[in-house]
């Protein structure tokens, strides 16, 4: 019998593609861990995410880079943040639960999520085409992040800097959304 060996793989891999000056890119090795933090424990996970990162938990909406430039916090909501990060083994989950020391919840949600990065100075015009948010600077400022949805599928949006984006949605639908993306850069450029 042979003998195989199955690897994990982001359903994006290996996407780079160019339109004008703006480029869209698949980042091979992203991790999201989920964060709940506890009823009744909100400050003590909010004092272990501020130590293990050298960062406080941004507000809702937001978004911000730990002291160290490896991970990312994004805020969601009350008691839900994502940490993404750099990390290209299956067990990102309990790199973060380490860090934590079990002052908040964590569960790996990189499987779940797919991710594109989308750069350059037109980037922006083809975003707005299938996002229903104000992309402009003034109201969705660098560090900024969203739930909404691009071309009827689930979205979470992060302006990374003036002309950057990071998108999430689910990885079960990761080419019908790259597809849209795609479409829409091609329409502008």
């Amino acid at each position: 019998m042979a003998d195989y060996s199955l690897l994990s793989t982001p359903p994006l891999a290996g996407t780079d593609l160019r339109f004008g000056s703006c480029r869209i890119t698949a980042p091979d090795d992203l991790a999201i861990v989920s964060l709940a933090l506890p009823l009744g424990g909100e400050e003590a996970a909010k004092k272990a995410i501020a130590k293990a990162f050298g960062t406080a938990l941004p507000e809702i909406g937001q978004s911000v880079t730990a002291s160290d430039g490896a991970a990312t916090l994004l805020r969601l909501g009350i008691d839900q943040a994502f940490v993404t990060f750099p990390h290209a083994t299956p067990d990102a989950e309990r790199v973060v639960a380490a860090k934590l020391g079990g002052a908040a919840y964590t569960t790996d949600q990189t499987d779940v999520w797919c991710a594109l990065d989308v750069t350059g100075p037109d980037c922006r015009r083809a975003l707005e085409r299938i996002c229903p948010i104000d992309l402009h600077p003034d109201a969705f400022k660098t560090g900024a992040l969203a739930r909404t949805t691009m071309e009827h599928l689930g979205t979470i949006i992060i302006r990374t800097q003036t002309d950057s984006f990071r998108l999430l949605s689910a990885s079960s639908s990761a080419q019908s959304f790259l597809h849209a993306v795609e479409t829409s850069f091609a329409n502008v450029m």
